[in-house]
């Protein structure tokens, strides 16, 4: 291995190599991927850790598999909440007094400060290596993306970034801090209202920013930007609204020359999604002038303007157009043709792809098909790709960047018979994603509280999903952003407003046989009634409009008034995506939608109600709990509504 004759340059013994880039993104560039290189993994989130007898890597329990499949015989291979820590296996690797070698730029202040305790306390020391090991050895490493900044206009923006510097200094006044260091991509790229395709999935350029009460400055690789761009900032003028554009590495020397001068500095703190700054950054600074603090554009972001929220309704209208037509597309050539996983991929990204405004893709599209839909976190990948048949279920989760939104969303289908055991899963998923869709709650509800909604419907029958239920969702931005997080096992002081959108999950996954997934993006609304405590009443809207599988829904097992939420839902559909496929001149997508969401009976007359009350043991079971739901309807929900309160 290459690197280890560099562990004695800088006199390590041991080197940690994070799947970060600079700016802390798990998904990274194709000249940022470190890890694969050194490695030969593909996954995201990971550390690698050599010595000079020995390598390991960690790795989440989703990408196990595809590690144990892409690395050789010389690694180690443990899961990140494994018994066996980085620090633990250094220990036992390493004797007392030698030292542990990592890129500060590469690891979060607060990940770099705990393994620095661990290991002192393993008479261990870690060590700055400022020069990238990986970076030294090698050789055809890709060269950087000279595409250039996309600026993005007011039109879909709905703001000047103008006005949000303004905001941004004022939030910096109350906090009496000098400036802040904007190390988060898809921040810079919502602050200034420019976008680009340095990352994957997200539309971001590799920049550093520094806001003042006076500058601005932005570093960044001068290729990139246009004359266009450098209008659109100002760069070309001297007042506290002219960004004055710099080298992308100069931001370290600016940074040790400010440090002298400021005496108070914002610098980001973990939030959520977001892992806060660098150690590299953090270390810049003397602590006396420090203030960590979750970046204040997180909160200025998450509240969407009219403008972006109309966007967003009228970007997942296409999205769903799209869906309609790679499925149409599918189920009309399914007979005919061999599909298999990655075929499938292909002709949903494509259709997504060929919409109005379209930019790319959201996040890595995932379809799997019977015992790969059963894991939950399964990666689709030419090296597991499998035929698709009509024997089993389908799950596809995916997502497009649109120049007015970004999409998220998950479905389930089937191209045959389901089995009875396949329905009540599915209905039952449905039902959780039914019952949030449709809550109306007080502004003072922690979001954490919603996720035993979702879970409900599964916790009746002892069972569950893992990972959270929701997240929040950018525009034309990250797929997944911050502070929205809706999961029970993590408290969170977050509320909701009015104008945030978050994404709804549930699913459930039957080990070895097959796995229901369904995720829908949500919009908060004002009801513009008040809660007796004083607090707005909200409700949300569901904007992903992508038809369910009607052959995997049992109606039996929905009480009457979620059988209406879903006719309602449906109709939605028929009437937005609808015209939008007639509009495309998609007739065979429009037939498919419109089966798709066929009307079902919200009651059923006595006889059919006792005789699916009376049919098999396990929908029995999950009848007698439901029976109560059914018979109550919004009293029962409003009695949970009040336990979460």
């Amino acid at each position: 291995m290459q690197i280890r004759a560099t562990l004695q340059g800088p006199e390590i013994d041991a080197y940690i190599l994070p799947s970060y880039d600079e700016h802390l993104n798990e998904e990274t560039s194709v000249r940022d991927q470190r890890l694969k290189y050194l490695t030969g993994f593909s996954g995201t989130d990971a550390f690698a850790v050599v010595t000079l007898r020995g390598a390991a890597l960690w790795v989440q329990n989703r990408y196990v598999q595809q590690a144990d499949g892409e690395l050789d015989c010389d690694w180690e291979i443990y899961r990140m909440n494994d018994t066996v820590t980085i620090v633990d296996w250094l220990g036992y690797h390493l004797r007392p007094g030698q030292r542990v070698g990592a890129d500060p730029h590469l690891v979060p202040h607060h990940l770099w400060r705990k393994w620095e305790s661990e290991l002192e306390d393993r008479m261990l020391k870690l060590r700055n290596v400022n020069n990238n090991l990986i970076d030294l050895v090698w050789k055809d490493r890709p060269e950087p993306d000279m595409i250039k900044i996309q600026i993005l206009h007011k039109s879909y923006a709905g703001e000047k970034w103008e006005d949000k510097i303004k905001e941004l200094r004022e939030r910096l006044h109350h906090f009496k801090c000098d400036a802040m260091i904007v190390t988060s991509l898809t921040e810079i790229a919502y602050l200034l209202n420019i976008r680009g395709r340095d990352l994957p999935f997200t539309p971001v350029i590799k920049a550093y920013l520094i806001v003042s009460h006076h500058d601005i400055f932005l570093y960044v690789d001068r290729f990139k930007m246009t004359l266009e761009v450098s209008a659109h900032l100002h760069t070309d003028c001297y007042n506290s609204l002219c960004v004055k554009s710099k080298d992308y590495q100069q931001v370290w020397n600016d940074i040790r020359t400010y440090a002298q001068i400021w005496r108070k500095v914002l610098i980001p703190a973990p939030c959520v999604q977001e892992p806060g700054a660098s150690e590299m950054v953090y270390s810049s600074f003397p602590e006396k002038i420090i203030f960590e603090h979750m970046s204040p554009i997180i909160m200025m972001r998450a509240q969407k303007n009219s403008v972006e929220q109309e966007g967003m309704r009228m970007a997942h209208i296409r999205d769903g157009a799209a869906i309609c037509e790679a499925m149409s597309n599918l189920e009309t050539r399914f007979y005919t043709e061999q599909w298999t996983e990655e075929k499938i991929k292909y002709e949903v990204e494509r259709s997504r792809l060929s919409q109005q405004h379209a930019k790319g893709l959201s996040l890595r599209t995932v379809v799997a098909y019977g015992e790969h839909s059963s894991y939950p976190f399964y990666i689709s990948s030419n090296v597991t790709d499998i035929e698709v048949t009509d024997q089993s279920l389908l799950v596809i989760e995916s997502g497009s960047q649109y120049y007015d939104g970004t999409t998220d969303v998950s479905r389930t289908f089937i191209f045959g018979e389901p089995t009875n055991d396949m329905k009540q899963t599915y209905t039952m998923v449905l039902a959780g994603i039914l019952r949030l869709s449709h809550l109306k709650f007080p502004s003072d509800l922690k979001v954490s509280k919603l996720d035993a909604l979702v879970r409900s419907p599964l916790w009746t029958t002892m069972s569950d999903y893992p990972g959270a239920t929701g997240h929040g969702i950018g525009v034309y931005g990250a797929v997944r952003e911050p502070p929205i997080s809706v999961d029970y096992g993590h408290d969170s002081h977050f509320h909701f407003k009015e104008g945030y959108f978050f994404s709804s999950e549930s699913g459930h996954y039957k080990n070895g046989e097959y796995g229901v997934r369904l995720k829908n993006v949500l919009e908060v609304k004002n009801t513009h009634n008040v809660h007796p405590s004083g607090a707005k009443y909200l409700a949300f809207q569901d904007v992903t409009l992508v038809p369910y599988e009607p052959r995997l829904i049992d109606g039996t097992l929905l009480s009457s008034l979620e059988k209406r939420w879903l006719n309602e839902y449906n109709a939605k559909i028929r009437q937005y995506v609808g015209e939008e496929l007639k509009r495309q001149g998609n007739m065979k997508a429009f037939y498919w939608m419109m089966n798709k969401t066929r009307h079902i009976r919200e009651y059923l007359p006595e006889e059919e109600y006792r005789a699916a009350t009376g049919a098999g043991s396990r929908t029995r079971a999950f009848l007698t709990i439901t029976v109560p739901a059914i018979l109550l309807g919004l009293t029962v929900f409003g009695s949970f509504l009040r336990w979460l309160l």
